[in-house]
Order: structure tokens, then sequence, then C-alpha cells
């Protein structure tokens, strides 16, 4: 395998293993309920921290944002939004399938559709099809769903042995919110290929390659916090809980701002790392899609470890865990070969 795709797989994986950590200093928060530290994390994640990074990486950001269309823009921008839809579609997910099976089932959806779409609707897919490239995508993302496979029936089976008589859980209510957060959530990986003019802009007022993703993202994402700002705040008018984000204990309420913030600020430069090891992917780039949402899948599930979420797990459904993720770390690493041939 060429040193430099190697390498961008290495870079996409650090990104990973941020993406699959994001959520951890969300267990430190106290007294706010979801609606208040998802809307800080958007906040940092979505907005603050895409921003401040394109002013620290990449040149004369306000000018070369205004340099590019207004149609490329607003077509990111409501792929943004799309994607926000996506996110806050994925928690009702995790209600009806439970957190291992709904976490497999909705990122390997996602991993499948945001490879192939983006390339499809291009042209690009048609001409490594014609490669043997091709052959080896293909390879990789059935190893991929292989793995999610196997990996979901060792969480459906934990879960079960978790949830008992769990009067929520509904498999087919589950599996249908999760295909649709599998087909909104190609809408991130669609922006960030449909942005070639916002990275060609800042590409031309001198910006490194590395970081030419990062503008992308910051219009991209900013389309995913306008619809998260709305939800989470009918959500906290709703639930009474727009107090929190001021009454809560003075110590407390500085540390819940604090961890929001931090599991925003992992979750981006999980997308800082993603688009510097997708810079050295070559043509066929959209593969580092697949890459990422692998090894996300891997990282979550050693941090569920972690915290305990398998401890009344089996050893049979160990087994079938640690088979599926190392399926799993097989197939990034075909998915990525892919991109040479």
């Amino acid at each position: 395998m060429d040193t430099t795709l190697l390498a961008g797989i290495g870079i996409i994986a650090i990104g990973a293993f941020t993406s699959g950590s994001f959520s951890m200093p969300f267990e430190k928060t106290k007294e706010w309920k979801w609606e208040n530290y998802w809307l800080i994390y958007s906040l940092f994640g979505y907005v603050l921290v895409p921003i401040l990074s394109c002013f620290i990486f990449c040149s004369d950001f306000i000018g070369s944002l205004a340099a590019c269309g207004t149609g490329t823009l607003l077509k990111t921008f409501l792929l943004g939004i799309a994607y926000g839809i996506c996110n806050l579609t994925f928690g009702m997910s995790l209600r009806y399938l439970g957190v291992s099976l709904g976490f497999m089932l909705s990122l390997g959806l996602m991993m499948v559709f945001g490879t192939i779409v983006p390339p499809l609707l291009d042209g690009r897919l048609s001409v490594m099809m014609q490669q043997s490239g091709g052959t080896l995508l293909l390879i990789g993302l059935l190893i991929a769903a292989l793995g999610v496979a196997v990996s979901a029936y060792a969480g459906y089976q934990k879960d079960k042995l978790m949830a008992g008589a769990d009067s929520e859980l509904n498999f087919t209510k589950g599996l249908l919110l999760a295909l649709f957060v599998g087909v909104t959530g190609a809408s991130q990986a669609l922006g960030i290929e449909q942005g070639g003019e916002i990275a060609a802009a800042f590409a031309d007022s001198g910006t490194d390659s590395l970081f030419l993703t990062l503008p992308i993202f910051t219009v991209l994402f900013f389309g995913s916090f306008c619809i998260t700002l709305v939800w989470c705040l009918v959500m906290a008018k709703r639930n009474g809980t727009l107090s929190l984000f001021v009454r809560t204990k003075e110590i407390l309420l500085s540390a819940n701002y604090l961890f929001s913030g931090l599991a925003g600020f992992l979750w981006f430069v999980n997308m800082i790392f993603y688009g510097m090891g997708k810079s050295m992917m070559g043509t066929y780039s959209f593969t580092a899609w697949g890459i990422l949402m692998s090894l996300t899948i891997v990282f979550a599930t050693l941090w569920g470890l972690y915290r305990g979420e398998w401890k009344v797990a089996t050893p049979s459904i160990y087994r079938w865990m640690y088979a599926g993720l190392f399926i799993l770390v097989v197939s990034s690493f075909i998915i990525g070969m892919s991109g040479e041939g």
C-alpha cells in the first residue's frame, strides 16, 4: 500500500477515535437534560470550534468565503440542515433499538450510503468501477456490512439481557429510523464532496491542502446547528428545562458548560483529522468516509466496554463482538486500498 495512503488511513483513525470518544464528557454533566448539553455541544462542535479552526488554519477566511458562489454556500448549508435532522433522529433510533444495536445499524448504514452516494452523483464511482479499485471497494463495503451485522448481533443479544421487558423497544420502528439516519447521514459526506468550489476558493488564497475541508465543514455544520438550535429550544420549552442553562448551582453550571463544550471540541477535532486524511486519499477520496465510519464504530464499542455497557454479556456475546470489531478494522483497510486502483 502507498505510504501516503497508509498515512491518510492512520490520520483518519485518529479522527475516528475522537469521534467515538466525544460523548464521554457528557457523563460529567450534572442536573442538565439532553436538550441542555446537546445544544451547548452543538454550539461548540458546529459553530465555535469550526470558525476558530478556520481562522487558525485557513488564509483570509472571510475574504475567501465571500468569493464562493451563493449557490454552493446555500447547497452546503441545506445539506447541513439534513445532517442536523439525521443527528436528532439518531437519538430516536437508540430509543427503539437500544444503544448498541441502534449505534451500529445507524452508523453502518451511514457508512454505506455516505461512501456510495457522493461519487455516484458526480460520476467518479462509474469510473472507479471500470478499474480494479472498484471491485476492491465493493468487497470492502460488503466486508464492512458483515462486520456491522456481526457487531449488531452482539449488541442485540447484549441489549436483550439488559432491557428485559422494556416496552419502548420496537425493532420495526427502530429499523425504519436507522434507515432514515443512514440516508440523511449521507448528506454530511455529500456536503463535503459537493463543497469543491469552497475548497477551491481557499486553495486560491493559499490555504494548505490539508485544511481545505475546514471551511466546507463550517458552512455545512452551521446548517446543522440552526435546526438543532430550534429543536433543543422547543424541547427545553416543552420540558421546562430552559432555566437549567442559568439556574444550576454555580460550580455545576460552569462544569456543565465546560464538559459539553469539550464534547463539541472532541467531535470537531474528528473532522479536522478526517479532512487531513481525506486529502491524502487521491482521486477517490470518498473512500475516506467508509474508513471513518467503520473505525468510529470500533472505538465507540471499545468505550462502551470501558464504561461497563457490556458487563452483562456472556462469553459467546463477547466473541461475536470482538469478531465484528476485527472485521470492521479489516474492511477499513480494504476500502482505503481501493483508492489506489
